[in-house]
């Protein structure tokens, strides 16, 4: 019983911080990732499909990204969903294919995208803190229901801590190393 409350805990902190990874792959850094597009809607033929569903993405140089749209007549669709997307990228069309040129990020820029990945970094934390709120929450319902005692609720509760504590260090690791790309040049 404690076993599962304190497993169920560590997957979902885990889940969280691997959330919070996936997540920073979308904020731009100063080289072209593939990530920064692929989950960007495109209106396919009245529904909305993510772009890599609709064209292909590929890197072809440090700072540029290729759009190959499979069929000729999504390229107006593709460009429309770049353009209205806050990525703050202008598409360049030839024929069938866009190129993206990503601009250097400047210092301001920079710092702003170094803030964002702060707060998402924050909002990564409080999911863990919550996670060990409600394993906590059930381990003092199985004490109030006298399943366990209280030596074992306390050694639980520690266990938990424990848990937190690596979770919430990955997530640190994970911001600082995503503020190095940021910061490199």
């Amino acid at each position: 019983m404690l076993n599962d409350i304190k497993k169920d805990a560590q997957t979902r902190m885990a889940k969280s911080v691997e959330a919070l990874r996936h997540d920073l792959t979308k904020v731009r850094t100063g080289r072209a990732s593939t990530a920064l597009v692929e989950h960007l809607k495109v209106n396919y033929y009245g529904s909305d499909m993510p772009l890599s569903q609709v064209a292909s993405v590929a890197v072809s140089d440090a700072r540029t990204l290729t759009i190959t749209p499979w069929e000729k007549q999504m390229v107006s669709a593709v460009e429309k969903a770049i353009l209205a997307s806050d990525l703050g990228l202008t598409p360049n069309t030839a024929g069938t294919t866009i190129r993206i040129n990503l601009p250097a990020l400047t210092e301001e820029r920079r710092r702003e995208l170094s803030k964002h990945v702060h707060q998402e970094g924050e909002g990564a934390k409080v999911a863990i803190r919550n996670i060990r709120r409600d394993a906590n929450q059930q381990v003092k319902e199985l004490l109030k229901d006298k399943l366990i005692g209280e030596d074992e609720e306390r050694r639980t509760e520690e266990e938990i801590q424990k848990l937190t504590d690596q979770a919430i260090k990955d997530v640190d690791e994970v911001v600082k190393a995503k503020e190095q790309e940021l910061m490199a040049v």
